[in-house]
């Protein structure tokens, strides 16, 4: 039997907390290449998740703790679609191949993600072209957006 308890949560959050990235996972599978990919993500705000798709997959979003925004763009970086997930929705599926980036919203914030596997690194054409990489001077500008940004709304660094 494969769990995650609510003491595995407080642990995973609490090493995002202390990660460099803000970020911590545990696994559910057993290999990058299994067939699907099930993971705990626990997500610090002020984490950055460049918007990126993922051709090959689906993506299943659902929280454990704490409220993440999740947004979906069209290819001009303009918000098609906006969720505040542990609020609004309880559980969330991107499509293959939608833009989209994830912001969580509390500390101590863990998601849990399910899509199809092997593990593959996001190819460079899968990020979006007009988000900031990471240590960018723009992507705490990126993140307040993301808190506000609406339908409609498009980032414009």
């Amino acid at each position: 039997m494969k769990k995650i308890t609510s003491a595995d949560i407080i642990a995973l959050a609490a090493s995002a907390k202390a990660s460099s990235r803000r970020r911590a996972n545990l696994n559910m599978h057993k290999e990058l290449a299994d067939p699907i990919q099930r993971l705990a993500i626990a997500m610090e705000p002020g984490t950055l998740v460049r918007p990126h798709r993922h051709p090959h997959t689906w993506e299943l979003l659902y929280p454990l703790a704490g409220r993440f925004v999740v947004l979906h763009f069209n290819d001009a970086g303009e918000v098609i679609a906006r969720q505040i997930l542990g609020e609004d929705a309880a559980l969330l599926e991107t499509c293959p191949g939608v833009w989209h980036a994830v912001l969580s919203l509390d500390q101590g914030g863990v998601i849990f993600e399910v899509k199809h596997g092997p593990y593959m690194p996001i190819a460079a054409q899968d990020f979006a072209p007009w988000g900031p990489l990471d240590g960018d001077s723009r992507v705490a500008d990126l993140l307040a957006w993301y808190q506000q940004a609406q339908v409609g709304d498009r980032w414009l660094a």
